[in-house]
């Protein structure tokens, strides 16, 4: 297995554990550059985008190249190997829907000069171009539209709600919440999140998309409760402006994913935030002689160089 990643939001330290498999090896590289892995290739995997508000807003240009030309360099590479394509789509091409839940057949409400819309636009045209693929030079293509996601080896300060909830309320700080938090999201935990990929992987033929998320929809000040409950937290709620193009619900409709993939959500959000809430603690806790963990850099700067494990 080759794993792919310039780093620009990741940490190499999230793969460490898989040091020790022969089998895995670790390449720091660009996909929006020419791709290519040697030996025999089965399957491609892009999950690679800036994908936290923080993240897309720091790096537009960037944002938009890996969901376009990087889309397409990962496509010819599975083209060239007759391997199966699996694209990491999100629940953003949905926009502000006016559709509630929202189904696989749902076109989307998206802003597209709004400041969401490099990432919005970058997924919605990365799937065009899978499906385009896929018509015109038969790839296996498969396209999965990935919820709100959260669990361990989250970075803290990603911008993300849950991260930027469980680090405020372990640090005794106000918890953020924008707007009057009457906003709803759908979480799902990492692990459900990982068998639904494997189960797309794993389904030869089917194209989606696929909706992947948890459907137990909660409004984001009842997260910051839930939150503050879990924790044991004294900290307060802090009320600010809510950002532009911010959805005001969010829920998938995974009735495809339980019939083709036989997939559903497993892990209950209470137990979920438990065990992030648990890693979170951990990681503010350096071990003996250890050098604290860099904030990840930027792909410009960056050299590509292979790292085996």
């Amino acid at each position: 297995m080759w794993c792919l990643d310039n780093f620009c939001t990741g940490d190499p330290e999230n793969v460490a554990q898989l040091r020790a498999n022969p089998g895995f090896r670790l390449l720091r590289a660009d996909v929006t550059s020419d791709l290519d892995i040697p030996g025999p290739v089965d399957v491609v995997a892009h999950l690679a985008s800036p994908a936290s508000p923080p993240d897309y807003h720091r790096l537009p240009l960037e944002t938009l190249s890996v969901g376009g030309r990087g889309t397409e360099n990962a496509l010819r590479l599975a083209q060239r190997r007759g391997a199966r394509f699996v694209l990491a789509s999100t629940s953003e091409v949905y926009g502000d829907p006016e559709i509630h839940p929202q189904p696989e057949g749902y076109w989307g409400n998206v802003n597209p000069v709004g400041p969401r819309s490099v990432y919005d636009e970058a997924k919605r045209y990365a799937e065009a171009m899978a499906m385009a693929y896929r018509r015109s030079l038969d790839v296996d293509v498969g396209i999965v539209r990935i919820f709100n996601t959260y669990g361990p080896r989250m970075r803290p300060h990603d911008g993300r709600v849950v991260s930027t909830f469980v680090r405020q309320a372990l640090a005794g700080s106000p918890l953020t919440v924008y707007g009057d938090g009457s906003q709803t999201r759908s979480f799902c935990y990492v692990d459900d999140l990982v068998r639904g990929i494997t189960a797309m992987i794993d389904h030869r033929g089917l194209s989606g998309p696929v909706n992947l998320g948890n459907p137990a929809e909660r409004s984001v000040r009842e997260l910051a409760e839930l939150v503050l409950t879990i924790t044991g937290s004294r900290s307060g709620i802090e009320h600010r402006p809510l950002p532009v193009d911010d959805p005001t619900r969010r829920r998938p409709v995974i009735t495809r994913a339980r019939e083709r993939l036989g997939w559903e959500p497993l892990v209950p959000v209470d137990v979920g935030l438990r065990r992030t809430a648990a890693w979170f603690t951990g990681l503010s806790r350096p071990k003996p002689g250890s050098a604290p963990r860099q904030p990840a850099a930027d792909p410009r700067s960056l050299h590509p160089q292979t790292a085996e494990a």
